[in-house]
């Protein structure tokens, strides 16, 4: 298969290195630099120390073209605005957008964009980019995607092609996915964040633990979650199954940058306004991470 991935962050050098293996990828980058080092040095993948070395081909995200079979969407929810004049000046027709963002935000503008074929996925490995060329694989999980608008014709030619290491799973129902990734987004991301620590504290902290399942109990309020204990299940398992690990959102407070907090607890706020429910917890800690976020723009 043909595929496209735009952007050069570590989920896009992850899939790129993994993809590549088997299919033509080209990935797309949202600085011309990042594209001549990967053209010159390949990509390279850390895991337990060892470092392995692919060589891709990349090049400025502004030259992406509508000649793939799938194109990964792998920036953050908040630069998708930013690439819908790219993709809707050359509506895809044959080929695929793939959208791998956290939270449900991102699903609000998906129906502007011109695209026949449009999957949605939930990525549950552990990867953090070192450098331009570089990113540590943390931890193996599955991708699983699910069919937002179109057929799964796609879908299957790439579940059937992926090396066995980075396994495609398709799930039925697009949001029931999303949700289940949300809630466990919704939890631990924004409590990391804010008391700076790692993901397992949240279980092994009694006072943590006890504000984490107050937030889930209202997140699950908000989306109208009945298997309240299946859900809750899943989350204390990813805090267990990565209790070294520091949340991707905490490492962006960290780094002075954006968070995804619109995307994961702002999704939910907006719910909640249009159901007319109470959530002083979601809005305190939405609140917190976005004044964090403004504090670090006035340091930088």
């Amino acid at each position: 298969m043909k595929i496209a991935i735009i952007g050069g962050g570590a989920l896009g050098l992850l899939f790129s290195h993994y993809l590549s293996q088997v299919h033509q990828v080209i990935l797309y980058t949202k600085t011309k630099k990042q594209a001549e080092l990967i053209n010159r040095e390949g990509v390279h993948l850390v895991e337990e120390g060892v470092s392995r070395c692919h060589l891709i081909q990349a090049r400025p995200i502004e030259l992406w073209t509508d000649s793939y079979d799938l194109t990964f969407v792998t920036v953050k929810g908040y630069h998708l605005s930013s690439l819908m004049p790219l993709f809707n000046q050359r509506p895809i027709k044959q080929g695929g957008l793939v959208f791998l963002q956290n939270g449900m935000g991102h699903l609000k503008c998906l129906p502007e964009y011109k695209a026949d074929t449009i999957y949605l996925g939930s990525v549950e490995h552990g990867a953090v980019k070192l450098n331009l060329t570089t990113v540590s694989h943390n931890g193996h999980g599955v991708t699983r995607l699910a069919v937002y608008k179109g057929n799964t014709d796609y879908l299957m030619e790439l579940k059937n092609t992926v090396p066995m290491e980075f396994q495609i799973v398709m799930e039925q129902d697009y949001r029931d996915m999303l949700v289940k990734k949300l809630l466990v987004n919704a939890v631990i991301n924004p409590l990391t964040a804010a008391f700076t620590v790692p993901n397992g504290m949240l279980l092994t902290n009694p006072f943590y633990y006890k504000i984490a399942l107050e937030l889930f109990d209202e997140a699950t309020m908000v989306l109208g979650i009945h298997n309240k204990q299946e859900h809750w299940h899943n989350v204390r398992s990813v805090c267990l199954k990565t209790a070294s690990n520091r949340s991707s959102m905490l490492k962006d407070i960290e780094a002075g940058r954006e968070t995804e907090i619109d995307s994961i607890l702002g999704y939910l706020v907006e719910e909640a306004m249009n159901k007319q429910l109470e959530i002083p917890l979601i809005i305190n800690y939405y609140n917190y991470i976005k004044g964090k976020e403004i504090q670090m723009g006035d340091v930088k």
